[in-house]
């Protein structure tokens, strides 16, 4: 160090009459900002000095404010994480300037109201990042200042995942809830939910009032719009304050606590509201794109559900007699198959669509476009890929033949001929409790029975049993084979080359399954009692087994008694939902704020269950007897807490690689 102090006293002395050693003392300071060669790092926040108006100053009436730091700041995430409330029409100028933040209020200023700026931990000092902590600046405009705090957490209301970044906000109570409080008047006080969903919202009045969440699309601070997710709650709140104590952990290093201490604070209520949030059902409605991957089908993709299934018009063709629809469950997505090679043919076919689209009033109106729909794949390339592909297996087998290996003389050109694809599922292996499903490439327009057969081993030999083959509800291009399984079983599905016929003129190649039932001794069951059903409660109780990716592998409608029993389940960990079916449509449905309809409710179980074969599980559930969010289990939840900004310790770091660098 001494030998690099004298080279900068030689360097400045020697540069100093040609103007440069000013610029070159600023350089040495710079050296010394937290460097193994500068000088300690600066591991202390920044500290508020000073701030204009000063902070929770009363009868303010500046528009500009100014907060001062002993240090040079910069803002992380700032137009994520500062919040200003009440919420502004037009948006204030918030920045980070030197030592300074500045703040520039456009909204005139309301009289007798309590502002707060919350920056959250979005203020750091400039050179190492240390954060200053949770930080809120606030003034009034009257006499005095509001300090009331109303908290809780927003939650996914189909899945009870934490909503981060979501608008929250305050309306006055009045004697009754009204549904256009919400749409007609901007909410009042405001905050923004973390990482875990959690907000707080400060600066608050004391008196009653109603909580709501919104994604706001359009900067108002009210449900203006119906691709806005929102949350209501017709609870009336009081807010209150008490004196209370907490533990504080004062650590020797990050590993050793030194001591607890309790220390006192002022505990605001509420502080455990839950809002859950949802999307209503009825979007707008727009086709979203069209596509068409090969000649023989198309498909149109909407935004949203469609009540009915568009109208076709083809220009040179009978759309009615030529194309066959295959739409979703709700038809925002609806492929059609053109069952005539004549109209496929050309490399774009061209029609009429006429479907519900909504305009700009919300309305939902007939529209109809002109569309040229073109082949990804035309004719002409997947007739040279047939024919290359034709060649390379005749010349496959020449050679095999020239090189004396052994070649099934009965043995045809695949690519000769164009056929159906079969998927079998599940391939191979079944539960006691699954079916054999079939799906082709494309609907199927005829089944001949007296070419398929179905049969089951006894000793070594295949013996035909009784089956039923039915196409799958809904399904066009799906068949489901059903029998009664035997566990340790073994069965042969077989259906000549004929027996399926495509509704666009092709056969499926033939099939020859072999099927095998699994051994009552490879699974579990789980028999879940829940606890909490209302008495008298007429909806549906629908117990879900979830995978670690939270999707339901089992689904079961609990009993009058509240049983619900999952059998033939795999050896796995499995986590638990329940959803309150109140239309016994059989899934979960959304809310819809107008009609002051809530969310379907949603319950998880707080933790994993772990299931081993051959072992039966028994686990009552009182689904109501956590708060929901801290129902759902860490494993599964996708959303993560955010990373608490901490002093990174890197004095300590530095002094411990000194030491093993000696």
């Amino acid at each position: 160090m001494a030998i690099i102090e004298k080279l900068w006293k030689y360097i400045l002395s020697s540069l100093q009459g040609r103007g440069w050693g000013m610029g070159l003392l600023l350089l040495s300071a710079c050296a010394s900002l937290g460097s193994p060669d500068g000088g300690a790092y600066d591991e202390k926040p920044p500290q508020v000095v000073e701030s204009q108006p000063a902070n929770k100053a009363t009868n303010a009436d500046r528009r500009k404010i100014s907060i001062l730091f002993n240090e040079f700041i910069k803002m992380e995430n700032a137009s994520e994480k500062v919040v200003v409330s009440p919420p502004q029409a037009e948006m204030p100028n918030i920045r980070a300037v030197g030592k300074r933040v500045k703040i520039d209020l456009y909204d005139s200023l309301r009289a007798n109201t309590t502002y707060t700026i919350d920056f959250s931990d979005a203020i750091v000092d400039y050179n190492e990042g240390n954060p200053l902590g949770k930080y809120t600046y606030s003034f009034s405009t009257g006499e005095t200042i509001d300090t009331m705090e109303v908290s809780g957490t927003v939650l996914n209301a189909e899945n009870l995942e934490p909503v981060k970044g979501i608008l929250v906000g305050l309306h006055t109570a009045d004697s009754t809830f009204h549904d256009s409080l919400f749409r007609t008047k901007p909410l009042i006080r405001v905050a923004r939910t973390n990482g875990s969903g959690q907000f707080t919202i400060k600066g608050v009045k004391p008196g009653q009032y109603r909580a709501f969440a919104l994604q706001d699309m359009d900067g108002n601070y009210r449900f203006s719009q119906k691709s806005e997710v929102l949350a209501f709650d017709t609870t009336c709140y009081t807010t209150s304050q008490k004196p209370d104590i907490r533990p504080d952990t004062v650590w020797y290093d990050t590993t050793t606590i030194q001591k607890i201490r309790m220390v006192p604070y002022i505990h605001y209520y509420p502080d455990n509201i839950i809002l859950r949030s949802f999307l209503e059902a009825g979007q707008d409605k727009h086709l979203l794109k069209t596509e068409r991957k090969t000649p023989e089908s198309f498909t149109f993709f909407f935004t949203a559900p469609q009540d009915s299934l568009p109208r076709i018009e083809g220009f040179g063709f009978n759309a009615d007699s030529v194309l066959i629809a295959e739409p979703t469950e709700h038809n925002d997505t609806i492929t059609y198959w053109v069952a005539d090679t004549l109209v496929s043919y050309p490399d774009t076919l061209t029609l009429a669509l006429t479907y519900l689209d909504t305009d700009t009033l919300g309305i939902d109106q007939w529209r109809t476009d002109t569309l040229d729909l073109v082949a990804k794949d035309t004719h002409a390339k997947l007739e040279k890929e047939r024919l290359k592909k034709s060649e390379e297996w005749q010349k496959d087998r020449e050679k095999a033949l020239k090189k004396g290996r052994t070649v099934d003389p009965n043995e045809t050109n695949p690519y000769e001929e164009t056929f159906m694809t079969v998927q079998p599922t599940p391939a191979g292996t079944l539960n006691p409790d699954q079916n054999l499903t079939l799906t082709f490439s494309e609907p199927i327009s005829r089944v001949d029975m007296d070419h398929i057969h179905f049969a089951v081993k006894v000793d070594s030999e295949y013996v035909d049993t009784a089956f039923l083959l039915a196409p799958v509800e809904g399904q066009l291009r799906q068949y489901r084979l059903y029998a009664e399984w035997q566990p340790k079983g073994q069965y042969r599905f077989t259906a000549d080359s004929i027996a399926f016929l495509g509704a666009l003129g092709h056969y499926a190649k033939s099939i020859s399954q072999e099927l095998r039932i699994r051994s009552v001794d490879e699974f579990g069951s789980i028999f879940v009692h829940l606890v909490g059903i209302e008495p008298g409660d007429s909806a549906d109780y629908v117990v879900q087994l979830l995978n670690k990716s939270d999707k339901p592998v089992a689904q079961v409608i609990a009993n009058a008694e509240g049983h619900a029993d999952f059998f033939y389940l795999k050896a796995a960990e499995y986590y638990m939902r329940l959803f309150i079916d109140r239309n016994h449509n059989g899934r979960w449905d959304t809310g819809q704020y107008d009609s002051l309809i809530p969310p379907e409710e949603v319950f998880y179980f707080p933790q994993s269950i772990p299931l081993k074969a051959k072992f039966d599980m028994e686990q009552d559930w009182n689904f109501r007897s956590i708060p929901l969010n801290r129902q759902k289990p860490k494993a599964i939840t996708k959303q993560k807490a955010d990373k608490e900004k901490t002093v990174k310790d890197k004095n300590r770091q530095r002094e411990e690689e000194k030491r093993r660098n000696k």
